[in-house]
């Protein structure tokens, strides 16, 4: 019987006017500490998002993508919030914040696949159904 492990996820959204709360899913991260695993992915669909936001400056909003990915990773050049323990890193890019970048709230689940979380996240929660 195959190992199941708990983790934690949440999803990355991109929010244009916070002030209507209305938003598009960019991207995932997964932290599963008991096998050492945090990841964050970004997929974005740009027509798409163009279509719900034209007035977006996406390049002013990549930087702020881009950080969460490397945080995650525990880049050196990510700043002190990438040298801290994974758990507290997670739970940093997913506090409860009013900005363009938010993050859903955290959900769990169980997997045999650690790894394969993040594909499968998404799959379900960020790509336009086919």
């Amino acid at each position: 019987m195959p190992t199941l492990h708990t983790y934690d996820y949440a999803i990355i959204r991109i929010v244009p006017r916070v002030e209507r709360e209305e938003f598009i899913n960019v991207g995932v991260i997964v932290s599963c500490p008991s096998a050492g695993h945090l990841q964050a992915a970004i997929e974005i669909d740009i027509a798409r998002l163009q279509a719900f936001a034209p007035q977006l400056d996406l390049a002013a909003v990549q930087p702020w993508l881009d950080a969460i990915v490397a945080i995650c990773r525990g880049e050196p050049g990510a700043g002190p919030i990438a040298q801290l323990p994974p758990r507290a890193r997670f739970h940093f890019l997913t506090a409860k914040r009013s900005s363009v970048v938010q993050t859903s709230v955290t959900h769990v689940g169980r997997t045999a696949n650690p790894a394969g979380i993040v594909e499968h996240l998404l799959e379900r929660m960020v790509r336009t159904p086919r």
